[in-house]
């Protein structure tokens, strides 16, 4: 399958029958999307840089909140937490998404903003590919999100939700997330492929280039 971001928390993943996009994002976040076609569309939570439907073309399906999905072989479970330290109080809901897809497992954190219990990362199970925001304000701090990594222990980690030239949100650039990762001028990459066969065994951050 074949990875790219199209900015803040939206990426396209593009298997060999089914193309899944995350967390659309409106014109408001800095990044524009196009008519973006896609057979399943996630959303994370309702606030518009995270489900902005009307860039998508017509003939999805929107799997949107907790609960068991399956769709043309693709599975999707989608696990309840919080966009805030304060079980919502400051920004209310926030749904993961575990996708199994072409025998690789997937999960967008959406803008999770505290740390998981050990319950809900056993119940993650083994990540491939995990999709982490790592600008803070209120989703994860750098730290938290290092933290996060390290637990959940994927195969690849790729960062989101984090301030570039074009996004207008006031969040952190991915510097701080890098350095707590023990890593700095890390190459930035168009695309991500991945495969049952080239995930590798220790965690390896990846940082994409979003798609103008």
């Amino acid at each position: 399958m074949e990875i790219t971001w199209l900015g803040h928390s939206c990426f396209r993943i593009k298997g060999k029958e089914v193309v899944l996009v995350t967390d659309p994002c409106s014109p408001d976040t800095g990044y524009t999307l196009s008519k973006v076609q896609a057979d399943l569309v996630t959303i994370s939570h309702d606030h518009p840089g995270h489900a902005y439907l009307e860039a998508m073309q017509e003939g999805y399906k929107v799997i949107k909140g907790p609960g068991e999905y399956e769709v043309k072989d693709v599975y999707v479970t989608g696990l309840p937490s919080y966009h805030d330290s304060e079980q919502g109080k400051k920004s209310g809901k926030n749904t993961i998404y575990v996708i199994e897809m072409e025998g690789v497992t997937l999960c967008h954190l959406g803008d999770l903003g505290h740390p998981l219990s050990p319950e809900v990362t056993g119940e993650l199970g083994n990540i491939n590919v995990l999709f982490i925001p790592v600008g803070g304000n209120p989703a994860l701090a750098a730290s938290a999100a290092a933290d996060l990594v390290r637990n959940l222990n994927p195969g690849f980690a790729i960062p989101m939700c984090y301030k570039t030239a074009a996004e207008k949100s006031e969040i952190d650039f991915p510097d701080k997330f890098l350095k707590e990762m023990g890593l700095k001028d890390l190459a930035v990459q168009p695309k991500l492929v991945v495969t049952r066969t080239n995930i590798p065994a220790s965690t390896q951050i990846v940082l994409l280039d979003y798609s103008h």
